[in-house]
């Protein structure tokens, strides 16, 4: 499906800050298997995020480029180091500091696994004295955890197979994910459930990092039209259909 909304016009000055020499640079966080889906055969990036990525660099009349990170947190790290030009990550306060966001294109929800024969039996009872909860270092709702769990304490991983592995073996409390990876998790280590509804809903936006050149607000007022335009043609609930991915849904 090609996208057929239209953000309005871009000024030459916006379209070089957006995509300079006429390539636009798009970060892409491997880690997340909603946004990233599959492979193409030359290894590539394929989903909803490169599908979005591509769309601008089509309202934009400029080539694209993939730049891929291997989590959220290092696509962050970057931001100050000219490596990309947009970044495609989740929305989070402590990362608006150095990237200026855009309003969300789809939101995943994320919530808890806890271990065969836990007393624990709703979102609210995980955050107190002694639980122990297992996060990914640097992911969105492990930032969300970071600013709002005030009584258990946060073990943090580098990747979510080391997260899983540190819950099960270390007898941890509480595994906190994404609702679809937590379903795959549950299967690993029978007589774990999920805890019925979620702790937050992880808001997959655009970002472009924050310069001193006078258009950072302009870029991302145009990539917030664009996004509204994704929402509403059905571009981003056709991408997300096209590639079958379960737990995404349209902000």
């Amino acid at each position: 499906m090609s996208f057929e909304g239209d953000p309005g016009p871009v000024s030459a000055a916006l379209r070089e800050r957006l995509a300079p020499g006429g390539v636009l640079r798009a970060g892409i966080n491997l880690s997340n298997f909603l946004l990233v889906s599959a492979r193409s055969a030359d290894g590539g990036p394929v989903g909803v995020s490169p599908d979005m990525a591509a769309a601008i660099a089509g309202c934009l009349g400029v080539a694209l480029q993939l730049v891929p990170y291997a989590s959220p947190a290092l696509l962050a790290d970057a931001a100050g180091r000219d490596e990309w030009d947009i970044g495609l990550i989740g929305a989070e306060p402590q990362r608006a500091e150095t990237i200026a966001f855009t309003p969300a294109y789809a939101q995943i929800e994320a919530t808890y696994l806890v271990p065969p024969g836990s007393p624990l039996t709703g979102i609210g009872a995980v955050d107190a004295p002694g639980v122990r909860i297992a996060v990914t270092g640097g992911t969105a709702y492990g930032l969300w955890l970071d600013r709002n769990i005030r009584r258990a304490e946060i073990v943090r991983t580098a990747t979510m197979d080391e997260t899983f592995a540190d819950f099960r073996d270390r007898g941890l409390d509480a595994l906190a994910g994404l609702r679809m990876r937590l379903l795959d998790d549950a299967k690993r280590l029978p007589g774990s459930r999920l805890l019925e509804g979620r702790f937050v809903a992880v808001q997959q936006a655009i970002g472009v990092a924050r310069r001193a050149d006078g258009l950072t607000d302009e870029a991302v007022a145009w990539l917030g039209r664009f996004v509204a335009a994704a929402a509403t043609s059905g571009f981003v609930a056709e991408r997300i259909r096209h590639h079958g991915v379960n737990g995404l849904s349209v902000a």
